[in-house]
């Protein structure tokens, strides 16, 4: 390998294969193996669903690289780890939200608590090595593209000691999710109020609610899991202060647990049953499968003159109605006059049934001010309180918190302005070898937001092999492809409930704006095919021996590093760096079916790409 690694340096010596004079330079053939891909640095923020993933596909898919993973928390699990309010759990079935590698049988509940989705994400991080790259308690503070090296120079901070430094980078991934920037109410005297003042993403977890009157500001997925937990408090008097109506539907996944035979009243896996899913994989198979099923063979709620939607809002209307019965003047306020999902629906399990409790006031008048130990109503009534809870969201429309500067100093959140966007949800024009996970236009109606996830991740990976392989030293999206994407989610959106008049993180402007940037423009399985093969035409290149360099110098010297030998110990008892015949390997070989190849149930599972 010695040898192999002269001659590698020796490459990087040769002169650049490009333009002298507006005059095209001889060609030097480039004397190593076309697969012997040089080394890239690939930094990535954030250790949540996304980056955990990219940790475990980047070294499983590519070689040489220099991967670091920074997370400014202690801990991996992004939002998972961060949001630890009372009652805080997934709001789509537990089964479905999980890497399609790993899954797990030992959830406890269909909607699987927060703590255990921490511990889940933990487990794969450790199981599958993504561990072993992250570097906790480091904040990333700026990002800046170096147009005259071609990358990316960072500025991290030690979050325990204060140290800050220098790293850079050959591609950016930026895998922090949407729901990591807690959004405050823009409330006169917030941080006037004495008493304790907390945000759901900023839980005290020290607090004591016994006895104590609690005032619970929202009415999104965080509150309506919130409030049920707290109405159980001792001795706690709350008041939820409501302005938006939204859908709380019957538990998802009712279909699903009726056809594998599971008792819709409880939404508690039975040690029986947990045993049964770790013990039957086929069983826990069928079970996903039937859930996978069911999310995304109902796309057809989000258009909104569909069969569908008229039902959902048929029957969902007369649900909540009737789990209000008691309070009729709540299901007046609360069920909506839009189509189901143009808020975010939530199943919201003891919601409802917390609303109608004495100890829960409803009020729905908005908000004036807070003072030192009230809220004051536009009425001018004031509501004495002694904790108040914002559960108000993230600020999903934002860029990052810390800057992100592209080409010409242009930052991301300047980008990002009048709405973000970003091609096919990943990419952003004049941000080079920079790439997004769950970035705008990422989230889902329906199906698995986390099978996205993946999709995304592996669409990373193969543009960073593309860059490795094929010598390039800088890839970035095309203007009008970021625009004609842009037009093409505008437009496909109007037939949908999701621009129903209704406030939601859907929408830009903080919720109110016209256009959706939440939401991938199609169903799951959509999202899965635009994103299984990358359209390399969409992108500009530029070639590490500079322009007017002949674009196939990569081909190298002829050579496979399947075929060349291993020096000393580093092939680990391997005779050559790969196998020689590879390709009749089994695992390699497609071999089609006699007689009728279209006939092939992998091809009718799923249409073949490119």
């Amino acid at each position: 390998m010695q040898g192999q690694k002269a001659k590698m340096s020796q490459a990087q010596n040769l002169a650049p294969n490009g333009c002298t004079n507006g005059v095209r330079d001889s060609l030097s053939i480039k004397d190593e193996p076309l697969d012997g891909h040089r080394r890239l640095k690939v930094r990535i923020v954030g250790a949540g669903l996304s980056g955990i993933y990219l940790g475990i596909r980047i070294p499983q898919r590519l070689r040489n690289v220099d991967l670091a993973i920074y997370e400014k928390e202690e801990s991996v699990g992004g939002t998972w780890w961060v949001n630890k309010y009372p009652g805080v759990a997934c709001d789509i079935p537990a089964h479905s939200y999980q890497y399609t590698f790993n899954p797990n049988p030992n959830w406890s509940s269909f909607y699987a608590p927060g703590h255990e989705i921490h511990a889940y994400l933990q487990e794969t991080a450790e199981r599958f090595g993504a561990a072993r790259f992250v570097k906790l308690s480091h904040e990333v503070l700026s990002c800046k593209w170096n147009e005259e090296v071609k990358r990316w120079a960072l500025e991290i901070k030690k979050v325990d000691t204060g140290d800050i430094f220098e790293d850079d980078a050959d591609v950016l991934i930026v895998a922090r999710g949407g729901l990591s920037n807690p959004s405050w109410p823009r409330t006169d005297g917030l941080h006037d109020f004495r008493g304790e003042l907390m945000h759901s993403a900023k839980w005290n977890e020290k607090c004591d609610f016994r006895n104590k009157r609690i005032g619970i500001i929202g009415n999104g997925s965080s509150a309506i899991q919130i409030v049920p937990s707290l109405q159980r408090v001792k001795g706690a008097k709350l008041s939820c202060f409501v302005r938006s109506k939204t859908w709380i539907l019957n538990p998802l996944g009712d279909a699903v647990m009726e056809k594998l035979g599971l008792d819709l009243k409880s939404l508690d896996f039975t040690p029986k049953q947990r045993l049964e899913f770790a013990g039957d994989p086929k069983k826990l198979y069928e079970f996903r499968k039937a859930i996978e099923v069911d999310g995304n063979t109902i796309h057809e709620v989000s258009l909104r003159e569909s069969d569908l939607q008229r039902g959902a809002v048929a029957v969902f209307s007369e649900a909540m109605r009737q789990r209000l019965r008691s309070r009729p003047e709540i299901a007046k306020f609360l069920i909506p006059s839009f189509g189901v999902g143009c808020r975010r629906p939530t199943p919201g399990p003891g919601y409802l049934e917390a609303l109608v409790q004495e100890n829960v006031d409803f009020v729905t008048e908005r908000i004036s001010s807070l003072t030192r130990n009230s809220v004051k109503l536009e009425s001018g009534r004031e509501i004495p309180l002694d904790v108040v809870v914002c559960a108000t969201g993230f600020q999903t429309s934002a860029a990052p918190p810390f800057p992100i500067i592209g080409r010409g100093g242009l930052t991301l959140a300047e980008r990002f302005k009048p709405f973000p966007e970003a091609y096919l949800s990943l990419a952003v024009d004049s941000f080079p070898n920079h790439f997004l996970v769950l970035g705008p236009n990422s989230a889902i109606g329906s199906g698995s937001l986390t099978k996205i996830l993946e999709s995304e991740g592996d669409y990373i990976v193969k543009c960073i092999r593309k860059l490795q392989k094929e010598d390039y030293a800088t890839m970035t999206v095309k203007p009008e492809r970021v625009r004609d994407w842009s037009e093409y989610c505008h437009e496909y959106f109007k037939r949908t409930v999701y621009t129903d008049e209704c406030n939601s993180w859907y929408k830009s402007e903080g919720g109110t704006g016209d256009r959706i940037i939440g939401l991938w423009p199609g169903s799951t399985l959509h999202a899965l095919e635009a994103l299984r093969a990358p359209r390399w035409e969409d992108f500009d290149f530029e070639s590490r021996d500079g322009p007017g360099a002949n674009m196939l110098r990569w081909l190298g010297n002829g050579f496979s590093v399947t075929h060349i030998k291993t020096e000393g110990n580093e092939g680990e008892g391997q005779e050559y760096q790969g196998d020689p015949a590879w390709y009749i390997e089994p695992r390699f070989v497609d071999i089609p079916m006699e007689g009728r190849p279209e006939e092939d149930e992998e091809f009718k599972m799923r249409p073949f790409s490119h």
